[in-house]
């Protein structure tokens, strides 16, 4: 057994409850031991009663040590791991003789010299009494401790990371963690879409006369907890980093000064103060309420069919001591499919879609058919379509502007079609469903649907435009509206919604309408002049594709500007 430094038995001389009387030292060997950094480095003395909160660094273990003076004393030694895991040993060894105090009635000895003195090996002489590693809340307890010191080592090897330890020999006077009922289990008693309620059964600490006690829920979505420091550790992640360590308590006097530095370059070196790594980042939607004594709580705000874990924890409210219930896990409650939009035949339905929203449609054809087509026109932002036929997905598609999707028909089938928004924003669309896909309801427009300007024909009262027409003969309208202030580009939403059709313009904004098509896709080109505008200018310039239902399709807008100076 390695001999007692004496640094470690001049701190322990306040603990006797008796006075001692240390022998005599070579004053030589003293210094040597002094000068070792080794024997001072990450140590401190355990005080009987009160909790410690302590940090570890990454893979540089931290000592502490505990006296026990008498036989057959009661010994209880509980480490709290904050969130992570920890590798920590309790071992005894016995105490030098000539270090523990006499009685009155004993003769004096003249003492030996330091370097004579040797502990005298025993049965049991620093031997491991507890070994663990976890993150479990573990504790050390003896009826009957020998007497000797006591050491706990603490590593951890994953990360930095704070913990606690209690250590006493008046475990039945003081329990300072609240003890739990028979049956510590949280129980989930109603759940409903956004809510859960909770109960659970009272600390036995709380019927005790001044043991005043209060709970703690905790709601979170990753994993149980099995303590309120590692909670806290996840709420506040810097917090656990103690700033400013108290000397004798959380790190001893002598390696304070080197508080932050590697082991072995005091003061820091050239090596500079020691790297940490970054802290864990905050679980997701982790939530702590403390209720006071209440035994049973409801949550609200929660999400519907979402699986959330759920703790409880009894502190006890004079010394913040705390203990775990039995936590538990619950799902929320799925929120209630809205019934589907029924779609007819031929006619055009207009749907709101939130914002990552969705929205359910059916159409189900009275008469047996070869072919149906579903006819949407997306008016903002793009859509994605799905569509099942009797419960089997059959197509799924993103729509831009409109899109004429053709399936193959089934006698006496559903289809059941799924709109999805997207990020941007909300969309607005049309949908029209048929069987008789030949008959177009909505008018069937170009490939390119843009809206060509022509610079050399600018001048200060024109502008030359021209758009692709169809094979088909069909009406087109064009409107121009001049552009100024917060809508000097023409792009706010209500422009950009192609559903709006011409009857919504003001009637000084149309151009003209004339009815235009070429069986040669290449020669379906048609050129309008705008006259009448206001030198140096700019203007929106919509063109309107009318259909045989009177449903209408907008091509993309056009800002066109006039020349400001004309010879």
């Amino acid at each position: 057994m390695a001999p007692l430094p004496l640094w470690l038995l001049w701190l322990l001389l306040p603990l006797g409850p008796r006075a001692q009387k240390l022998p005599t030292r070579n004053e030589a060997r003293f210094q040597r031991q002094v000068l070792d950094q080794a024997l001072f480095q990450d140590s401190a003395v355990l005080p009987d009663g009160a909790e410690v909160r302590g940090y570890l660094f990454r893979d540089t273990p931290k000592r502490y040590f505990f006296v026990v003076e008498e036989d057959n004393t009661p010994l209880s030694v509980t480490v709290t791991p904050c969130d992570t895991p920890l590798e920590w040993r309790l071992s005894l060894q016995e105490l030098p003789e000539e270090a523990s105090g006499r009685g009155s009635g004993e003769q004096e000895q003249e003492p030996e010299p330091l370097e004579q003195q040797r502990p005298r090996p025993t049965p049991g002489a620093g031997a491991t009494l507890l070994s663990y590693r976890g993150n479990d809340v573990e504790a050390f307890a003896a009826a009957g401790a020998p007497a000797g010191l006591y050491r706990l080592e603490l590593l951890s090897t994953e990360r930095d990371a704070p913990f606690r330890v209690y250590a006493t020999t008046t475990p039945a006077s003081d329990r300072p963690y609240p003890e739990l009922p028979r049956d510590p289990r949280v129980d989930v008693t109603a759940l409903g879409h956004t809510t859960a309620t909770l109960a659970w059964k009272p600390s036995p600490t709380a019927a005790g006369p001044h043991q005043p006690v209060a709970y703690c829920v905790v709601v979170g979505r990753e994993h149980n907890f099995k303590s309120l420091c590692a909670v806290e550790a996840r709420l506040s992640p810097e917090d656990a980093f103690m700033a400013a360590p108290r000397p004798g308590r959380d790190f001893s006097p002598f390696d304070f000064a080197r508080f932050g530095f590697p082991p072995g370059s005091p003061g820091g070196g050239a090596r500079g103060p020691r790297a940490r790594p970054p802290p864990r980042p905050p679980q997701a939607e982790l939530r702590k309420v403390c209720v006071g004594n209440k035994t049973a709580f409801m949550v609200s705000g929660l999400r519907p069919g979402t699986q959330y874990y759920f703790d409880v924890f009894v502190a006890n409210a004079r010394t913040n001591a705390s203990t775990a219930y039995v936590g538990t896990f619950a799902r929320t409650r799925e929120e209630a499919a809205p019934a589907p939009l029924e779609l007819k035949e031929g006619k055009a339905t207009e749907v709101f879609v939130k914002r990552r929203g969705a929205a359910l449609l059916r159409f189900a054809p009275a008469a047996s058919h070869q072919k149906v087509a579903f006819l949407v026109h997306a008016c903002l932002d793009a859509v994605r379509v799905q569509v099942r036929r009797d419960g089997r997905p059959v197509l799924s598609q993103r729509v831009e502007g409109v899109r004429q999707l053709l399936l193959r028909g089934r006698p006496k089938a559903t289809y059941l079609l799924r709109l999805t928004g997207g990020r941007q924003g909300a969309s607005l669309l049309k949908v029209l469903a048929t069987t008789r896909p030949d008959k177009h309801a909505f008018p069937p427009l170009p490939e390119d649907t843009r809206v060509k300007a022509f610079d050399r024909l600018r001048t200060c009262s024109s502008a030359t435009v021209a758009w692709l027409g169809t094979q088909e003969r069909s009406k087109f309208c064009l409107y121009k509206r001049e552009l100024g202030g917060a809508d000097a580009d023409g792009q706010g939403r209500r422009a950009r919604n192609q559903c709006l059709g011409p009857d919504t313009r003001d009637r000084s904004e149309k151009v003209l309408c004339k009815y235009f098509h070429s069986r040669n896709p290449q020669r379906a080109v048609t050129t309008e002049t705008v006259r009448g505008l206001q030198p140096g200018r700019a203007y929106l310039l919509d063109v309107y594709l009318l259909g045989h239902g009177g449903h209408s399709v907008r091509y993309q807008s056009k800002v066109v500007k006039t020349r400001r100076v004309c010879s």
